[in-house]
């Protein structure tokens, strides 16, 4: 799904202007298998974006009234087939303003939220692209991800710091402020 109708009721009525969006991005993480090398990181999922062409963890817009949890597990399951469940908070900052091509700005409060595929079945974790929005999708090892905005390399490294230490971890208030 592209842009949600209720954002394009809004541009209807405001265009341009700038508009403030709740927005998700949703790590999903590999963990690594037992008996692996000490050394080794997990794995974690990324989509190349269709607008832009960059890799990225899978974000996306919270419906009206939507938790945001549920809009990680939905964004999810939409651009890459896999079917995720949430287990930490990561944290939460400010985005933008972004100007889209259109002329359209945005600005996102984004939640970031750590995720695992849901099942433990045989091809459970195998991805595809499921909508338009993404061009490729798949697992990297975290040692050896494409390159990315640093808010996204930040967040990740904060997924696997969570995961390693949950009970000492406290999620992120505020991303970088240099780039969206």
């Amino acid at each position: 799904m592209a842009t949600p109708d209720f954002i394009l009721e809004l541009r209807d009525k405001i265009g341009h202007a700038p508009l403030w969006l709740p927005g998700i991005t949703a790590v999903v993480l590999k963990e690594v298998p037992p008996g692996a090398p000490i050394h080794q990181l997990p794995e974690v999922l990324l989509v190349r974006r269709a607008d832009n062409g960059e890799w990225t963890p899978v974000t996306g817009i919270i419906d009206p009234n939507e938790e945001p949890h549920v809009a990680a597990v939905r964004e999810v399951k939409e651009e890459t087939g896999l079917d995720v469940m949430v287990e930490a908070l990561l944290g939460t900052g400010a985005v933008g303003p972004v100007e889209y091509p259109n002329g359209d700005v945005t600005s996102y409060v984004d939640i970031a939220m750590r995720c695992a595929v849901a099942s433990a079945e045989p091809g459970a974790d195998t991805p595809h692209v499921a909508d338009d929005e993404s061009v490729e999708v798949g697992w990297f090892q975290v040692s050896k991800m494409p390159p990315m905005k640093p808010r996204f390399r930040l967040i990740i490294a904060d997924a696997v710091a969570q995961l390693n230490h949950p009970t000492g971890y406290r999620p992120r208030m505020g991303y970088y402020k240099r780039e969206s």
